[in-house]
């Protein structure tokens, strides 16, 4: 693990997360890049190699950082004419690359009253947010028509997986709600024989197999197969694993 690497992964998750550099953990769950690969070798201490990304480490950062994701988030808000969905949020950041993803906000602003009422005490005072105020006010405190619509929300947040197979010497990268099912219908279509290398479980699949496939964009050989490295395919496998265990052809499943 190489210094230039580490730092080149530091700048790329601060700008998949709003321009806020990553804490320690959660780098490590999004890289795959131990502290001990870095610790005590390359620099003392994490602020340390933040900093020498050309990050800083501090919560003024942060606090600013919320005000823009909020602005961004306001901006939706007036386009559509009313409080986005999760739904809407992924098709935004989809089609706009510099609108924060879904987990970003979700991570920052929290859920949707919290949310809501970060985004009152952002526009308190302010004569001009007066749209925006009338639009979240009725998130900020559920009402019961509220949380029904909070509830019809959350029946299309479908789980899926987003997989990654390999075949010879190439991987697959796609997504799927029945991953296993998936690999049986490849398997029957490719020469080769294909193992399934790691599946993530998330309620965006779409969102998460585009970030993949933008990561891995200069590897791709046809579709969605890549010529992944090792590196490569260790950064993938740290997201959460479902075991594929002693089940065969149609009847497979993700525990």
């Amino acid at each position: 693990m190489n210094k230039h690497h580490i730092l080149n992964e530091i700048k790329r998750t601060a700008e998949a997360n709003g321009g806020v550099p990553l804490g320690k953990q959660r780098f490590f769950q999004e890289t795959g890049i131990k502290a001990a690969d870095w610790e005590g070798k390359i620099w003392k201490k994490w602020s340390d190699a933040v900093r020498e990304a050309e990050l800083e480490p501090n919560h003024m950062q942060v606090a600013c950082n919320d005000d823009v994701m909020i602005e961004h988030f306001i901006q939706l808000m007036r386009d559509l004419g009313h409080f986005p969905t999760g739904t809407e949020v992924r098709l935004k950041a989809h089609s706009d690359t510099g609108f924060p993803s879904h987990n970003t906000f979700t991570a920052r602003l929290g859920s949707k009253q919290h949310c809501a009422a970060k985004i009152l005490s952002y526009c308190a005072g302010r004569a001009e947010y007066a749209d925006v105020v009338a639009i979240c006010a009725p998130f900020a405190e559920p009402s019961e028509s509220a949380r029904s619509k909070d509830e019809e929300i959350e029946l299309e947040e479908v789980d899926g997986f987003v997989y990654l197979m390999k075949s010879g010497r190439y991987y697959k990268i796609g997504r799927s709600n029945a991953a296993g099912r998936r690999e049986y219908e490849l398997a029957i279509q490719l020469p080769e024989k294909l193992v399934t290398v790691h599946a993530i479980r998330t309620d965006d699949p779409s969102g998460i197999e585009y970030y993949w496939h933008r990561r891995f964009a200069a590897k791709r050989k046809n579709g969605e197969w890549f010529d992944l490295s090792g590196p490569d395919v260790k950064a993938f496998k740290p997201k959460k694993v479902y075991v594929i265990t002693g089940l065969t052809g149609l009847d497979r499943g993700w525990l």
